[in-house]
Parts: C-alpha cells; structure tokens; sequence
C-alpha cells in the first residue's frame, strides 16, 4: 500500500493531463458525488482536460461551463426504477457498459487517465467491463467499502453491531445484515458475485485509491490486494473563514445522513440524558420521526455549504456518532478546520488519530447512556481548554485531510504514474460524446 504524497503540477503544455472521470452522479447529493465534482473542476484550473462521466441524465450546464466536458449516460438511481429494472440494472447494467465501450474505443488516447468514484448507484459493476481494455490507466476510488463488503460498511444492521465477517463467505451470506430486508441482501449478494467478475483483479489496474491507510485490512478482507492501494486523504475546507469559537458555546451538532448507522437516534437519546442543546443539520429517512419523538432537538434538515458555518457559530463540539467504521468522515475534517472539537465514534477510521492529535476526543456510541459520559464531560470542559483544542485545529498545527491543493497534486501524481512513459504532445485529442 502507496502513501502518495503531493507533487506540483508543471504548467508545461505537454504536461497536461486527459482525464476521464466516472461517477454515477453529476450533481453533489453526496460525499463521493462532491468529491468526484470537486477533482473535475480544481484539474481543469490545473490546465488539464477533463472529461466527466455521470450515470444519470446530467447536470444544468454548470460543468461544460467551467470547460468540462459532459457525458451522460442517461440512467437513473436504483430507488427511481421500478423494482424489476432496478434489481437486473443494479446487478450488471448491459446498456450502460455497451455505451461505455463504444466510447472507450471510439475515443480513447494512449495518455487518456481514467478515474472511476461512485457505481453502485446507478453505474454498477458493469462499469468495471467497459475499462478493462484500458485497466492499466484506470484507478477505482474507494470512497467506501463497497469493492469488498456487499452491503458497503461491514455492519449488521439488524444486530447493531460491526461486522467481522469474511465478505461473500458462508457466514456473510446466511447473515442478513441489510438495513431493509434479507432478500435486499441476497441481492447484495448477488451484485458483488457480478463486481467480483468484472473488477478482475489479476488484470493491471492502475490502483486503488484509499482514503486512510486503515482502509487496507477491510478491503483486502474482501478480496482486493493490498498491491493496488493508493492512500490518498480526502481534502477538507473549513465551514468558516473565521474561527468558531467554541469555548463560548453550549450546543452540541451534528452534520450528515439521518439514516440508520449513522447515530442520530443515540445521540439525540443521550443529548437528553445528559441535558444538553443539539442541533442536527441534515436529512435522512429517520429524521421525521426523530423529529417528533425529539421536540427540544433542533433540525434544520439540508443546508447549503455556504450556510453550515452560520449555523455552527454556537456549537461547542461536533458529534459523528456513527455505528459503523467510517472510513474518512470528511465533515470531522471540516469541523475541526473550523475550530469545533470533533467527538467521534471509536468506530471511525480517524478516531485515534483525532484523540492523539488533541483534536478531540473518542466516544463509546452503543449506547445512550456511554455517549452521554462523553457529551457531559465536553459540556464541563474548562473553556480554555476548549479554546486550546479549538485553535489546534482552525490553524492546522494538527491535520487530519489535505488541502484541496494538496489533494489534486496527490491525484496527478498518481495519474503520472500510470501514463505512458513517451507520450507525444501533439497526440491527437479526441472528445467523448456519447
């Protein structure tokens, strides 16, 4: 496993990459669609061309007018289907890795980079077929866990509990560990038997990009060798220009999904148990009912990015409180970026790193009552010492993300890697349209 570290791009014309990025989505409705939008736009301010793929019909312009080329595939989410088109779409999508093909060989270069994000929404494992003829310029990025675990975060949701299940073994396919129903993970199942067939790892990927060196065992656990893997940390910006001042607050906050594993209904239980303001910003399948059964607890459903730091000014620590391990957190990064100390669950990746690096603390969150020690004890913290652990992480004496400029020389980087090592510049280009 690589640790990739930054390198400055030459401005060199001939330097400049051809980059084709894949993701199931176009608009930012997640981290990984964020983050495969947010590589387009700071590459091609780079000098690069860039080229962005997305699984569903596309986006509003706003791509194509930042000098990015658009290609949508013209799909649509798995929960927007009908149940039938969902469940033999989701597993192999014929149509969309025939497109994909097409394309591929109509219009590909020898310094062409592919890099592939999000594709179990709508892209699904055919995705993988359409790039084996270009594997050895093509680096998959694991966001989550999806390439080695079926139901993508190695968490038994019926049981509530971490899952240390061998992937697709005899014990993870009798165990229902969907959030939904069992026949969801037969499903599951039956998906990762397609990825495992078309994500053939004998073939020459470029890599797999990683986003914490802890991140090895799961995958590798799955069946993914540790060979390919790339650590390239996620990049965070803070949600304010100005430090929240956090030895001057009271609430505590919370920011993500309000869906099952994710915590909320635990820590809206032990911010009861303790006395304390929260404030959740967010949406998710439960946040109507927590809302209901939680009156004192502030819910602002989505926000903006713009808006999250006017919202944060009175929070005192953030919360991630997730059951299952994260493997990033990337809000964590953000949040401590911007001054707030980050409780974070034992469970996540960064939870060491935080604790050792004074940037907060880790939190027993199996039960309300454990998350609610910790909740009091951040509540009766000496406001200096708040200040101190504040400070640490608004100047970035102490780092747990990169730099969004960090981050985008770590991916050229790793581009260079993988392309030809003679490369004409006045190669012919060629522009995907499908």
């Amino acid at each position: 496993m690589t640790q990739v570290r930054a390198t400055r791009t030459p401005k060199r014309a001939e330097d400049r990459l051809r980059i084709v990025i894949l993701n199931d989505s176009s608009q930012a409705d997640g981290g990984t669609a964020a983050l495969a939008l947010l590589s387009a736009r700071l590459l091609r301010e780079q000098g690069h061309q860039v080229t962005y793929i997305c699984g569903d019909e596309g986006d509003d312009g706003a791509l194509e007018a930042q000098g990015i080329t658009l290609v949508s595939c013209g799909g649509r989410r798995l929960l927007d289907q009908s149940r039938a088109s969902a469940m033999r779409d989701g597993i192999y999508n014929k149509a969309i890795r025939d497109r994909l093909a097409r394309d591929i060989t109509a219009h590909d270069t020898p310094d062409t980079i592919y890099h592939l994000h999000g594709w179990a929404g709508i892209l699904s494992p055919s995705v993988f077929d359409a790039l084996k003829p270009v594997a050895e310029r093509t680096y998959v990025h694991a966001h989550d866990v999806f390439l080695a675990c079926p139901n993508g975060v190695y968490y038994d949701f019926p049981r509530e509990e971490i899952c240390h299940r061998v992937p697709m073994s005899a014990a993870c396919l009798v165990t229902n560990c969907d959030k939904r129903a069992y026949h969801h993970k037969l499903w599951r199942g039956m998906r990762q038997r397609a990825l495992h067939q078309a994500f053939d790892t004998s073939l020459p990927w470029a890599g797999v990009i990683t986003l914490h060196p802890d991140m090895a065992e799961p995958l590798s656990r799955g069946g993914v060798p540790e060979r390919l893997m790339n650590v390239v940390r996620n990049p965070a910006e803070p949600f304010s220009d100005t430090r929240i001042e956090a030895e001057n607050n009271r609430t505590f906050g919370f920011i993500g999904r309000v869906d099952a594993g994710k915590g909320v209904r635990t820590l809206c239980q032990a911010a009861r148990l303790a006395n304390v303001p929260l404030k959740v910003i967010g949406d998710g399948a439960e946040r109507a009912d927590l809302a209901r059964e939680f009156p004192e607890v502030k819910f602002t459903g989505w926000l903006a990015p713009e808006a999250i730091g006017e919202r944060l000014k009175d929070v005192r620590a953030l919360v991630m409180p997730s059951r299952f391990p994260e493997p990033f957190g990337l809000v964590a990064a953000e949040g401590s970026r911007s001054g707030l100390p980050v409780l974070i669950s034992d469970a996540a990746l960064l939870a060491r790193e935080i604790e050792e690096l004074g940037l907060g603390f880790k939190a027993d969150v199996r039960t309300p009552e454990a998350l609610s020690v910790v909740l009091r004890a951040m509540a009766a913290m000496p406001d200096d010492d708040v200040r101190e652990i504040s400070l640490r992480g608004f100047t970035g004496a102490a780092a747990i993300s990169q730099t969004h400029a960090g981050w985008t020389d770590s991916l050229v980087g790793l581009y260079r890697a993988a392309r030809p090592a003679i490369v004409r510049a006045d190669a012919p280009v060629a522009e995907f349209s499908i």
